[in-house]
């Protein structure tokens, strides 16, 4: 009997061993990663990253690509620049900004010119004297542009003045590097050219002031000039 009881017994110790060795065994499984959903998740993640580099390159190019595009567009850009003393002059800038597509900006003096300066019967005044001074440079305003960068046409407007151009004109070319721009003057007169044979040319004059840029023969217009006539010259120039 005794040994019958040990027997039972000890076929219950051992299927209890087995029982917890089973459960330990289940335990370690369900602890333990799976293999290939390790590898899954590296994949996944391999594959997010290399999207998110992919992504951040896509846009540093087509950040490149824009400012590329912006400088080519500012270095391409025309200006229309003029110093008008009694509007003619201003009134063919505009003209010439609209049929050019330019952008426009007036030379301004720091000490503006009245009736009396510009009177061509009295040999005192003002514009006369600075006319008959080669070495006068009456001062202009701030121009807020940033012409030497920004512009690779320009057109420079001016009245002819006792036969030349205003000093204010000398004042300017002197005070920008033209280097790289294409400068095309025009003047406004009621009757001198702006090559007048006596004086010499004031397109000229002013190139060889600057003494650097690309500059084009210029014309001579009357304030009453047409959009049509202006499109058909700015045609014509070797821009």
């Amino acid at each position: 009997m005794k040994r019958i009881v040990k027997k039972i017994m000890s076929s219950m110790a051992v299927a209890a061993l087995m029982i917890a060795t089973v459960g330990c065994g289940s335990k370690t499984e369900s602890s333990t990663e799976n293999p290939s959903v390790a590898a899954e998740t590296e994949i996944i993640e391999s594959e997010s990253t290399d999207e998110n580099t992919t992504s951040e390159a896509v846009t540093e190019t087509s950040s490149e690509t824009v400012t590329e595009s912006a400088n080519v567009d500012a270095v391409n850009k025309t200006l229309v620049l003029y110093f008008s003393a009694t509007g003619t002059t201003k009134g063919v800038a505009e003209k010439i900004a609209s049929v050019s597509g330019a952008d426009l900006y007036e030379i301004v003096p720091k000490d503006p010119y009245t009736d009396a300066d510009l009177n061509y019967s009295d040999s005192s005044t003002r514009a006369t004297r600075e006319q008959n001074d080669p070495d006068a440079r009456p001062e202009f305003e701030t121009i807020d542009l940033d012409i030497e960068n920004n512009y690779s046409t320009v057109f420079l407007g001016y009245p002819i003045w006792w036969g030349q151009e205003p000093r204010i004109m000398d004042t300017f070319v002197e005070s920008y590097d033209f280097s790289g721009i294409t400068v095309i003057p025009f003047c406004t007169s009621g009757s001198s050219g702006i090559g007048n044979s006596g004086i010499g040319n004031s397109g000229r004059n002013l190139s060889e002031k600057a003494g650097s840029g690309r500059w084009l023969d210029g014309n001579r217009f009357s304030g009453s000039v047409s959009e049509d006539d202006l499109k058909s010259w700015i045609s014509g120039l070797a821009i």
